[in-house]
């Protein structure tokens, strides 16, 4: 088997990815099969982090349609993050994998305060981290923690596990003329504002100079394909294709 790429990631899952065919929630099915993809990288010696969303249980934007004051809704947002941290580290756990969950906001009955000395330690130990509560601010998603959270961490890549194989010039569900672009600047981005991630993590991973992998999360294995280099997706950077 080939050497991993990649020595440290950091995988944004978003709560929907936790839904599976569910309306919301957690799908136990989806849950164990993402569990079991991070302990086989964590075997290959690979250091994971992880920055997961909430959106699967409860969204600030969409709370605030709904006459949710808007900074209310992303804290509510947030706690939404911590409740899938911690079904996945309990996941993780039964498979004997070390985690340890850390939070933005303060919650020290539940997770660990993310400090970024701590976390480095941790994954420089072998444990996955999950870094839970975004950014700890309202209005940033996270996908901006995400990008943040690999700068501070000195991920070599953001892997982002999605329902599509990669980044496509419209959404491929909708426009069947959509092409799929294997890679992208950074600048091609923003300029023609495809859906990878908010402009603040684009900017935020391009000045770090940190790697951008888009790939489904639907096909079981493609996070271990990914870290070994097959093209199960698509990548944003620097360099001209």
């Amino acid at each position: 088997m080939p050497d991993p790429k990649y020595k440290r990631i950091l995988l944004k899952l978003s709560g929907e990815a936790l839904m599976g065919g569910r309306r919301s929630g957690i799908d136990s099915e989806v849950l164990a099969a993402v569990a079991d993809e991070l302990a086989e990288v964590q075997q290959l010696g690979v250091q994971v982090a992880v920055v997961i969303g909430g959106g699967n249980i409860f969204r600030g934007v969409t709370g605030a349609t709904q006459g949710i004051d808007r900074v209310a809704g992303d804290h509510m947002g947030m706690l939404a993050t911590v409740i899938n941290a911690l079904a996945l580290q309990d996941a993780l756990e039964r498979r004997g994998v070390p985690t340890r969950v850390t939070t933005a906001i303060t919650m020290a009955e539940v997770a660990e305060p993310f400090l970024r000395r701590r976390a480095v330690r941790h994954l420089e130990k072998g444990r996955v981290v999950i870094c839970a509560a975004g950014t700890g601010n309202p209005f940033f998603t996270t996908d901006s923690a995400a990008a943040l959270r690999a700068a501070e961490l000195k991920c070599d890549i953001i892997f982002k596990a999605t329902k599509v194989d990669g980044i496509y010039t419209a959404d491929p569900e909708k426009d069947p003329n959509a092409v799929r672009l294997p890679h992208v600047t950074y600048q091609r981005v923003l300029a023609d504002r495809l859906q990878v991630m908010d402009a603040a993590a684009i900017d935020l991973a391009r000045g770090s100079s940190i790697p951008i992998y888009i790939f489904s999360l639907r096909e079981k294995g493609n996070i271990k394909r990914a870290l070994l280099g097959d093209d199960v997706g698509s990548i944003v950077s620097d360099e001209v294709a």
